[in-house]
């Protein structure tokens, strides 16, 4: 992170000192070729004889010719130093946003490292542990259900990172067709309410609301907003499910009882590898691709995904069709 930094308050400084280095020679050349149009004006004002009867008109033509190359000067200066401008701020937002992403690139890639690395150990853990020990079936069952889990876990981590790069490639074709967005809804509130039931549940589901969508895109949609409310509430908090139509739209809300988002994190938070905090202290599982898929689905979809604050804490997301 501090060789990072060195590069980027180096980049930063080569930067600087080169524009003020062009900016500082514009201003010279327009010194110099200023001063140069001034002493050919005294040079063609000497050569003239004062008992010229065209001398007034002469030292006119002359003068206002050097009045044309001072405004000349000055509009191609000026042009010259807006495209300089232009093009600075046009380069100095290209490197820092490939700073940007070179880090959220490097922050999606540890927590990757982390996402495998868990789910894989705790499963060999406890397929080792059925190997080797006789246990009866209760503790069988519960650790059979326990690497079902983290084998979900780790099907869900490579779903989001192949649909990601599928959607941003152009390469997923997008099924629409009717379905029961409300059966889709519920099964997934239903399967989540079993698998952790340490939380509190509350579904508000309209039954019989259709929408035409794609299934598989639809399914990960809603998976990924409740376990996003999941991974960020206290454990033994409130979750409300909600789908409902409203005129003629559909308002799919998940809300959560966390520490809530902060206003100028809220923009941010649907930006491909973005995460709150950093990987060195944040404690929640994730990679950064959840919320940005979720708004990649919904926009494929001419659906709309905001986010506010929950009362009297957390968050709640909705999305409108």
């Amino acid at each position: 992170m501090i060789l990072k930094n060195k590069r980027l308050a180096f980049a930063t400084f080569v930067y600087w000192f080169l524009l003020v280095y062009i900016i500082a020679a514009l201003v010279w050349w327009f010194i110099a070729l200023q001063q140069q149009n001034m002493q050919m004006t005294n040079y063609k004002m000497q050569e003239l004889k004062h008992d010229d009867i065209e001398y007034i008109q002469k030292s006119e033509r002359i003068n206002n010719e050097a009045h044309r190359k001072t405004a000349q000067y000055i509009g191609e200066g000026s042009t010259f130093l807006l495209l300089i401008i232009i093009g600075a701020v046009f380069v100095y937002r290209a490197v820092r946003r490939q700073f940007r992403l070179q880090q959220q690139q490097q922050n999606f890639m540890m927590a990757v490292t982390h996402e495998l690395k868990t789910p894989i150990a705790v499963a060999k853990l406890n397929l080792e542990t059925l190997q080797r020990y006789k246990l009866d079936e209760e503790k069988q069952q519960k650790m059979i259900q326990s690497a079902l889990h983290e084998t979900n876990r780790l099907n869900t981590l490579a779903t989001n990172i192949l649909v990601s790069s599928q959607l941003e490639g152009g390469e997923y074709r997008l099924s629409k067709e009717e379905l029961d967005f409300s059966s889709l809804v519920n099964t997934s509130a239903k399967d989540y309410q079993n698998r952790f039931p340490e939380k509190k549940w509350q579904s508000d589901i309209q039954p019989e609301i259709i929408i035409k969508g794609d299934t598989m895109l639809l399914q990960m949609l809603i998976n990924n907003l409740i376990e996003n409310a999941i991974k960020y509430s206290p454990k033994n908090s409130l979750i409300v499910i909600e789908l409902k139509k409203e005129n003629a739209a559909v308002f799919f809300r998940v809300k959560d009882q966390g520490q809530g988002i902060a206003n100028e994190e809220k923009k941010k938070i649907f930006e491909k590898f973005y995460r709150i905090g950093s990987e060195a202290t944040r404690t929640a599982q994730g990679t950064g691709l959840g919320l940005y898929l979720c708004r990649k689905i919904a926009e494929d979809h001419s659906a709309r995904i905001t986010v506010s604050d929950n009362s009297p804490t957390g968050t709640i997301f909705t999305i409108k069709f």
